[in-house]
C-alpha cells in the first residue's frame, strides 16, 4: 500500500498558486518546485498579492492574474475560487501534519509543506534536547555533591587525618576515585597539606586543612 507523503490537493494547490500569483514583471528568475526528504517547497517571484499577508492568507483572497486563474479553472486545475488555501490548511491538519508555511524574502514568496518525516525529526530533536538537559542536570548535581563532600572533608581535616579516615568519612570506597576527585584537587588547590610532604607514600602520612 502506497501512503502519500502529503495530501495531493495541498501540493498541487501550491503549484497552482505559484503559477497564478507569480509577478510576471519580475525577470531573471522562475517558479521553482523543490522536493526534499522532509518538506515540499514552491518558490514564486513576487510578494503576496494585494493586501494578502502571511497572517491573513486563509481569509483574504486577491488574484494578481485573474485571467490565468480563469484559464486554470476551465482546465479544472482550480477547483474553488478563493477557497484553496483554507482547504489546504484543513487537509494538512486532517493528515496530522503542520500547517502550510508562507514566508517572503525580498521579492520571493516561499510556500512550504512539511511531511511526517519532518514531524519525526522534530520529535527526535526535542527528545535529544530533553535527554541532554537531563544529563546536564545530573552532571550539575554530581558536581555540587562533590563540592559539598570536599567542604565536609576540609572541616573534618581541621586535625590531621589519614587517607583511609577521610575516605570512610565521606563514604568513598574506591581509592582511585577518592584521589582523583577529592584528595588530589584539594592538595592542588592548597586547601589541605601533607604532614610529611617529603614522604608522600609514608604509612604515617596525614592530611590537614591549611
Amino acid at each position: 500500500m502506497t501512503i502519500p507523503e502529503l495530501p495531493e490537493f495541498c501540493w498541487t494547490e501550491l503549484i497552482i498558486n505559484g503559477i497564478g500569483h507569480r509577478d510576471y514583471s519580475i525577470m531573471g528568475t522562475d517558479i521553482q518546485i523543490k522536493m526534499f526528504d522532509d518538506h515540499f517547497m514552491v518558490e514564486s517571484p513576487g510578494m503576496l498579492p494585494g493586501i494578502v499577508r502571511t497572517t491573513n492568507i486563509r481569509e483574504i483572497h486577491f488574484s494578481r492574474n485573474p485571467k490565468i486563474f480563469e484559464l486554470l479553472h476551465e482546465y479544472d486545475y482550480v477547483k474553488e475560487f478563493g477557497e484553496g488555501v483554507d482547504r489546504m490548511y484543513r487537509e494538512m491538519n486532517d493528515a496530522g501534519l503542520p500547517e502550510p508555511e508562507y514566508r517572503t524574502v525580498e521579492f520571493m514568496v516561499f510556500a512550504t509543506l512539511k511531511n511526517h518525516k519532518w514531524v519525526e525529526n522534530q520529535r527526535a530533536t526535542v527528545e535529544t534536547e530533553q535527554v541532554t538537559e537531563q544529563v546536564t542536570e545530573q552532571v550539575a548535581d554530581q558536581v555540587e555533591k562533590t563540592m559539598q563532600q570536599r567542604r565536609r572533608l576540609l572541616e573534618f581535616c581541621s586535625v590531621p587525618r589519614t587517607r583511609k579516615e577521610m575516605q570512610e568519612f565521606i563514604g568513598i570506597s574506591s581509592r582511585v576515585h577518592f584521589k582523583n576527585n577529592y584528595l588530589g584537587p584539594l592538595l592542588a588547590e592548597g586547601k589541605i597539606r601533607m604532614t610529611i610532604p617529603d614522604k608522600p607514600n609514608s604509612s604515617k602520612q596525614r592530611y590537614v586543612r591549611v
